[in-house]
């Protein structure tokens, strides 16, 4: 099967790319939008897929998340169940669109790029790696407390964006997404095990930090997107519902972003040698701008 990473632009009919100013104007976020996710590091419940678009990305989970997929190996990382807690399922996998058309469009779906670009800065907008996140009714695991960026310091500077798509609708009982209102603004903590002990994080946080930790549920959806600043804390608890909870999500960065290490950024991506450019293959330019 073709690595649909040597492909950067779009290669089905789910979206349909502006080819006017005029026509970019319908995806962009107001003033008031861009305002809130400054000050709260987060904004949620913006709409980016249709059912038709869903139900695609939806048939195409179900084929990739079978290990004996004859395209398996082009997962950076491929984790079946990830989840610390034996009696619970956390599916986890990172590569998906170099995989099948819809993973790969959505990269390049405009109402993405749009927002993406916004919350950035209005900075043309480069590709840094997608990921699947699966919690199947009744026993689906937690993502514990985390900063997305304490993941990704090999990366910078820190110019980087997270958009979380439901292909569920996502609700506290089968285990929504969690944002801790302004927590962006703590800086760079420790990092836990993304999939261990929900509650890891908290030890790594101040008596005033703890003081400030009042999550809110982030109920959306299908279809809809929440984007987060890269040091949002934000978790996920179990799902015990008769419903699953399915999702993608997308991680971008602002053009200009290097590598900070001499290692592997990515299973199966050539080395970017530290203090140059984070670009090539498998960091595309999404989008320059309009």
């Amino acid at each position: 099967m073709q690595d649909l990473s040597q492909i950067h632009h779009l290669i089905s009919d789910l979206f349909t790319w502006p080819a006017t100013p005029a026509e970019w104007k319908q995806y962009k976020l107001t003033d008031d939008q861009v305002a809130f996710f400054k000050e709260y590091g987060y904004l949620a419940d913006i709409k980016l897929l249709n059912e038709k678009q869903i139900d695609q990305l939806k048939n195409e989970l179900e084929a990739i998340m079978d290990p004996t997929h004859p395209a398996n190996s082009l997962f950076h990382e491929f984790h079946s169940n990830e989840s610390a807690d034996p009696d619970k399922v956390l599916f986890h996998a990172l590569g998906a669109w170099r995989i099948t058309k819809g993973f790969h469009d959505v990269l390049w779906n405009p109402a993405f790029v749009m927002a993406a670009s916004q919350l950035l800065g209005n900075k043309p907008v480069r590709f840094w790696h997608d990921q699947l996140f699966c919690k199947p009714a009744k026993h689906g695991g937690v993502v514990a407390w985390h900063q997305d960026y304490s993941y990704w310091t090999r990366t910078g500077p820190l110019q980087h964006l997270t958009c979380w798509v439901g292909l569920d609708d996502a609700t506290k009982e089968n285990g929504c997404l969690y944002y801790v209102p302004k927590s962006h603004n703590w800086g760079l903590l420790d990092k836990p095990a993304l999939a261990g002990d929900m509650e890891g994080l908290m030890q790594y946080l101040t008596k005033e930090q703890k003081e400030e930790f009042k999550p809110i549920p982030i109920e959306l959806k299908k279809g809809h997107a929440a984007f987060h600043h890269p040091l949002m804390v934000h978790g996920s608890y179990a799902n015990s519902s008769p419903r699953s909870r399915r999702a993608f999500v997308t991680n971008v960065f602002a053009d200009g972003t290097e590598s900070k290490s001499n290692d592997e950024l990515l299973k199966g991506v050539p080395v970017i040698k530290s203090g140059h450019r984070m670009e090539g293959q498998f960091f595309p330019l999404l989008f320059s701008g309009i």
